[in-house]
């Protein structure tokens, strides 16, 4: 049986491709597609080359079972609106569709909050520049910067990165509001089911919830977001609209009073995929802990703090932030692979994440996965550490106040470095080449019944 990972570079997000079943009987999730400049030179490319394989006659879609947007996020969402727009053209000009999607799951953020985001779309309207056309908001260094400062302010004695990292994931979760609502408006139109599997309503993990099936062969445990986590949203989203009546806050205010670990957490979706006694654990950019926490209460991790989970391939969470991770989240689970994505950009996958897999982990036997070369990556993560200095350096001199890290050096924070330093753990390093095909094999080969994809994309 098929059951492998298609791994695609996605820049700073995710674009996976779940491949399953036979050759006669093929199956294949979409997980994301990545921010803008992703689709045309990485996802598409790739589907075509699965049409070819697979003789896909001109005229018919290829069939998709599943569509999944993991997280309500410019980095995992943008590539998908990318296709659905190319996919509405082609219909509009009686031209074949390129896929025949199933299912589209997808949780959008007003259901997350169980509300009509109006106020919330007002503020970052207010705040940021946004392309009327398309809904995408620009999140300028500058009017982050001042949101930042305003919940840094507000929180003292915090850890001023870790801060700076919650507004930043939460404001991207909120700019994509309008996106959200604009892929399910694709959708329609498209004709793609939406969460059809979970009656249409949100995807949530909840206690005793049974595996759904997909195409009588893969089974999915959702491990979140968590039910209770959602209701508990839902009454802080109130209280909000509540406050904000009261307070008369200004738009920056407004946000940074909103702004919180929970937001992009809860608007992750995480899955546990199970074909024949192999398993994947797909994480979006949810929290290390509440990952724990949803594996418990799917009956997968045993209770207590040292119980532990053995997967064949993890992909590890918010592109390998370590301020998503806590130590013993890779000591809790034990893969045989882990997929970093991210090409450096707001600083990930981070060398202390790599340097807490090493420690759990030491030399035994499996595989880091990243989407970048490691000098590649290097260069985008000095570039947002030295862009994170200046920030801090410039609230230094304008409040007296907070933390400035250290200069960057090579030697201490980058990844060339480190894995030179450890050439046991590089030895488990592979890296997605940008023309070859990277393909992480669980079960029977996948090229195995497509020599074609094998080869490079065209």
């Amino acid at each position: 049986m098929i059951f492998s990972l298609d791994v695609r570079r996605a820049r700073k997000g995710d674009c996976l491709l779940l491949h399953f079943g036979t050759k006669q009987e093929p199956g294949l999730v979409m997980i994301d597609g990545g921010p803008k400049a992703v689709y045309s030179p990485h996802l598409k490319p790739r589907l075509m080359k699965i049409r070819e394989a697979r003789e896909i006659k001109k005229n018919d879609p290829l069939p998709v079972d599943v569509l999944m947007i993991s997280h309500v996020d410019d980095d995992h969402i943008q590539g998908i609106l990318d296709l659905t727009k190319e996919e509405i053209a082609n219909a509009a000009a009686h031209r074949p569709l390129m896929l025949n999607v199933f299912s589209l799951w997808h949780n959008s953020f007003d259901e997350i909050i169980g509300s009509q985001p109006a106020e919330l779309t007002a503020k970052v309207n207010a705040t940021f520049k946004t392309e009327a056309s398309t809904g995408t908001v620009d999140l300028s260094d500058e009017k982050v910067g001042s949101v930042e400062e305003i919940f840094i302010d507000k929180n003292p004695g915090g850890n001023e990165a870790a801060d700076a990292e919650v507004v930043g994931s939460s404001l991207k979760v909120l700019a994509s509001i309008a996106q959200g609502f604009r892929l399910r408006k694709d959708a329609d139109r498209l004709g793609y089911g939406r969460n059809t599997e979970f009656g249409g309503e949100l995807i949530v993990a909840a206690q005793g919830k049974a595996p759904t099936t997909i195409a009588d062969t893969l089974d999915v445990t959702v491990i979140g977001p968590m039910l209770e986590e959602i209701q508990a949203l839902h009454k802080d989203h109130q209280k909000w609209l509540e406050d904000l009546k009261k307070q008369g806050k200004t738009p920056e205010e407004a946000l940074a009073a909103y702004v919180d670990k929970s937001v992009p957490n809860l608007s992750s979706i995480v899955v546990l995929v199970e074909a024949d006694k192999k398993r994947m654990l797909l994480t979006g950019d949810a929290r290390g802990d509440k990952i724990l926490e949803g594996l418990q209460l799917a009956g997968k991790l045993g209770q207590g703090d040292n119980t532990t989970i053995e997967i064949d391939l993890l992909k590890v969470p918010h592109h390998g932030s370590s301020n998503n991770l806590d130590e013993d989240f890779f000591e809790r689970i034990i893969a045989r692979h882990y997929v970093f994505s991210g090409d450096g950009e707001h600083g990930n996958p981070e060398r202390e994440s790599l340097e807490m897999l090493l420690k759990a982990r030491k030399d035994e036997n499996y595989a880091i996965h990243l989407t970048y070369p490691l000098p590649d990556i290097d260069r985008l993560r000095e570039a947002d550490w030295n862009k994170e200095r200046n920030k801090q350096i410039a609230r230094r001199k304008k409040s007296g106040k907070g933390e400035v890290r250290e200069e960057w050096s090579p030697e201490d924070h980058g990844l060339v470095a480190f894995f030179d330093a450890n050439p046991g753990f590089k030895k488990k390093l592979r890296i997605v080449d940008k023309a070859e095909p990277h393909i992480i094999d669980l079960g029977d080969p996948l090229a195995a019944a497509w020599p074609k994809l094998a080869e490079p994309s065209p």
